[in-house]
């Protein structure tokens, strides 16, 4: 090589890179044929057990097929990129393009290759994302010379699948085991055993004081390395109570922001929408952290943190900060407005108790969520081996 790097026994230099000898490198157009799907209206429509696949997976469910499997659809207008390997009958609609000739290859191998490829990349720049199947065209891909190969690079990364597809349904069950606890035990309908008497309605205001951020700029928020919070991230990155910090400011720019205590409840002070107004994360370790501006603080002594970060963000909750928020395009919500909000709230030990519970189960969800990234992270490296011929299977 002109690099003074020697390829490989068994392996050559091709214009894609270093492939094994008895690979090809071909045409996208030459892996396999793509076709539009087939329109279908409101009016046409049957239910029925046939799944009809858009550019985002299926839709809904028709009384007809148009094609046997197996099947590979992916986006053509829309969602781009997503690639569906298709085992039963099936209707892809007028947003997809369809494998309609595998060309010889194998159907699981050819929908890893579209996926590898990032169809979403042909985009035609269009105000809706649009991928025309001539714009393969001239792109070059190397495939090995035998189904059997094919197959099995096909194989190895179905198992790879199979773990991902397992730990996505883990997740999506105890996301809802979440929800129902949420649900159940922070409006009292379930009780934890040892806890009765009723819970005490009362406002806000009456559960301690509340105070301001101060503003930090996005240009201090790398300033240093003193943790801060600033009213943004409160949307983007936390969720009921802070698990990490993403600002970090210098000690110049610390005095002049708002200095948070462990126990401290930081709801955003504007937002986008009446909706989403006022959502609220708990400060629940004893660390130094700051908080910056169009950040309202409720400092409460009698409360436990955890609970109130889990419980001011429910439905019945946030209903009442969307009532009080002002403003069309930006909307506020300030201390006055937050104080007059009222809750119902279980004795001390029950709301600790409570927030143990829910605070256990996040922390299933984030384990299951590092496994599902490290899964994902397997296969993408499983696909660059595999699919280059890197590490070969035969």
């Amino acid at each position: 090589m002109k690099d003074g790097t020697q390829i490989p026994k068994g392996y050559k230099q091709a214009e894609v890179g270093v492939i094994p000898q008895d690979w090809q490198v071909i045409d996208m157009l030459q892996l396999c044929t793509l076709q539009r799907g087939f329109d279908i209206t409101e009016i046409t429509r049957v239910p029925g057990t046939v799944p009809v696949y858009s550019s985002s997976g299926i839709s809904y469910y028709h009384n007809k097929a148009m094609i046997n499997p197996p099947g590979v659809v992916t986006g053509r207008k829309g969602l781009l990129g997503k690639v569906f390997l298709i085992n039963e009958p099936f209707w892809p609609h007028d947003t997809t393009l369809w494998v309609k000739d595998f060309r010889g290859n194998d159907p699981a191998f050819v929908a890893l290759v579209l996926q590898h490829f990032h169809l979403e990349r042909l985009d035609a720049a269009t105000s809706v994302p649009t991928l025309n199947r001539n714009n393969l065209s001239g792109y070059r891909v190397a495939i090995p010379a035998t189904k059997a190969e094919q197959e099995a690079i096909a194989g190895a990364l179905s198992d790879a699948d199979a773990l991902i597809e397992s730990l996505e349904q883990l997740l999506t069950k105890k996301r809802q085991l979440k929800q129902g606890s949420v649900q159940q035990l922070l409006t009292g309908i379930t009780r934890l055993p040892g806890f009765s008497g009723e819970w005490e309605a009362k406002r806000l205001g009456r559960l301690g004081v509340f105070v301001k951020g101060k503003g930090v700029t996005r240009e201090q928020s790398i300033s240093g390395s003193l943790a801060c919070v600033r009213y943004g991230e409160i949307y983007t990155q936390h969720n009921d109570y802070i698990r990490m910090f993403h600002s970090w400011i210098s000690r110049d720019v610390a005095s002049t922001a708002t200095l948070l205590k462990q126990g401290d409840i930081l709801f955003a002070g504007s937002g986008e929408t009446k909706d989403e107004i006022g959502k609220c994360v708990a400060l629940v370790d004893d660390v130094e952290a700051y908080a910056g501006g169009d950040i309202v603080i409720l400092r409460s002594e009698d409360a436990d943190p955890l609970f109130l970060g889990y419980y001011l963000n429910t439905a019945p909750i946030n209903q009442q900060k969307a009532s009080r928020g002002q403003g069309d395009a930006v909307v506020h919500i300030g201390a006055a407005a937050l104080a007059d909000i009222q809750g119902t709230f279980p004795p001390l030990a029950e709301q600790t108790a409570i927030a143990a519970i829910l605070s256990d189960i996040d922390a299933e969800i984030t384990a299951l969520e590092d496994k599902l990234a490290k899964a994902c992270n397997l296969k993408q490296g499983m696909m660059q081996e595999l699919l280059t011929g890197r590490t070969r299977l035969v």
